[in-house]
């Protein structure tokens, strides 16, 4: 009996000093000193009153109610749905963006570990200083030089999708300007934190827009070649900032154009339009790359089926040009599950990217500077795009329907609408130095996207041609 007894105070010691680094673990997480500094950094810029998210994650008493879904939503980490929207898959390939709002494996145990273990406030001293919005500023890459308004539209609250397109609009430029920014937010009369869905797509009547400018004569008539395209608008897309040596050019006399809008109903009947807004370089600006936007896919036989899971389609496209890619920008439709991005040199194979698919919310994703993928002429760009046509996902309204290439969000895409630059020789073998110096690479070292970035460290070119043998 007696070592019965002592075997049993062993076990419930044991029991004890196992259940020791879980508690201290919740009592250690708070509001206050850890979860408000997340929701400061990557959430409260759209979840705070007058934010586009449908409701504000500011006070406790506003966070704590809702812990159990920010926990759920936050751990779906890069599938559609989670929050915040960014799905960047960090398993695979390039892991270095610009404005990457996504937490970290340890941010997102934090919120879970937090959300059961009853919410526990904290000290309010070790709450970081609160942020201050100015309403009044929408655009989030700075005030605009140039801001063009397209014609308002009126969508009915249960009318069908539409695909056309809108009326020419000068852009009132007197000199030609070279682009360093662009974004593109809509104006309707919806609302600020109208109770219209629990998704940024029904705040909106715009879901997306191929658009381009031309340059217009005297006549008001379409002067040949001179169209440049602009980045896709879609429904909740970050603005773009181009590269800064590549910045595109909005010549004088140019006019907004697009004869692909799709619009959607939001439930209630909307007038909206969109402001393009341009930030322009300094007027002694000269671009050193040319930019472009890519649009690769496949837009033929596109065929998803009924009721069918991890559906994959691909598309392929060789680089007749040395190419700086700068944007990843994924797009298809409502059965999108999530599009890889990879790159194929010699006997190479390589993922560059992987990102999840939310067709509520489309993101572009913009290589930060020094992790752009650096690609020689002749690499075969590949996409895969996988597709869920099931009731597990909920933007499908009808699992059972083949699916199609279309316009509409019931038919389907399959397009990357990133951009790049293209570069000579001399520029190309030039961007690669910068990139060893910049990340002292060694010979030893491994750069995704960079095929011939370490050639010269493990196979020395010879300065000149002649010599002796």
């Amino acid at each position: 009996m007696r070592i019965s007894s002592i075997m049993n105070k062993g076990l419930l010691l044991t029991l004890f000093g196992m259940l020791i680094p879980s508690a201290t673990l919740a009592q250690e997480i708070t509001f206050h000193k850890d979860i408000e500094p997340i929701l400061q950094r990557s959430c409260q810029n759209c979840h705070r009153p007058a934010g586009v998210a449908p409701m504000p994650l500011v006070e406790y008493d506003q966070v704590a109610p809702y812990a159990g879904l920010i926990e759920y939503k936050t751990g779906l980490r890069d599938r559609a749905g989670a929050m915040p929207p960014w799905y960047v898959e960090k398993d695979v390939g390039i892991q270095h963006f610009k404005s990457d709002p996504s937490l970290s494996e340890t941010e997102i145990a934090a919120i879970s570990t937090w959300a059961r273990s009853g919410t526990p406030k904290g000290d309010v001293a070790d709450a970081p200083d609160r942020l201050v919005f100015d309403d009044s500023i929408k655009w989030s890459l700075g005030e605009p030089d140039l801001i063009v308004d397209t014609e308002d539209f009126f969508m009915a609250g249960g009318r069908p999708d539409w695909w056309g397109e809108l009326p020419r609009i000068s852009t009132g430029l007197t000199e030609d300007r070279y682009v360093k920014s662009v974004e593109i937010v809509e104006v309707n009369d919806v609302g600020v934190g109208a109770d219209t869905s629990d998704t940024v797509g029904g705040l909106y009547i715009f879901h997306h827009m191929i658009w381009r400018t031309e340059v217009l004569d005297e006549a008001g008539r379409v002067v040949e070649g001179e169209a440049v395209n602009w980045p896709v608008h879609e429904v909740g897309r970050n603005g773009d900032i181009f590269d800064p040596d590549a910045g595109p050019l909005l010549k004088a006399g140019s006019a907004f154009f697009t004869d692909s809008v799709h619009m959607h109903s939001n439930g209630r009947d909307t007038t909206g339009h969109l402001q393009i807004g341009f930030t322009f370089h300094p007027d002694d600006y000269e671009p050193k790359y040319k930019t472009g936007i890519s649009i690769m896919g496949n837009g033929v036989d596109i065929s998803v089926e009924g009721n069918g899971k991890d559906q994959e389609l691909h598309a392929y496209q060789v680089l007749t040009e040395n190419t700086k890619v700068i944007t990843f920008e994924p797009h298809l439709h409502a059965p999108g599950d999530r599009m890889c991005l990879e790159a194929i040199w010699g006997y190479a194979v390589e993922t560059l990217s992987c990102v999840g698919y939310d067709h509520n919310w489309v993101r572009g994703y913009p290589f930060a500077d020094n992790y752009t993928p650096l690609l020689p002429k002749g690499t075969i760009l590949h996409i895969t795009g996988y597709f869920d046509n099931t009731t597990e996902n909920a933007n499908v309204p009808d699992a059972r329907n083949w699916q199609g290439s279309g316009n509409r969000s019931v038919t389907n895409m399959f397009i990357d609408l990133g951009s790049r630059v293209n570069m000579t020789d001399e520029q190309f073998m030039e961007e690669m130095e910068k990139r060893r110096t910049v990340l002292n690479l060694g010979p030893n070292d491994h750069v995704i996207g960079c095929p011939l970035c370490l050639a010269p460290l493990v196979w020395p070119i010879e300065e000149s041609a002649g010599g002796n043998d």
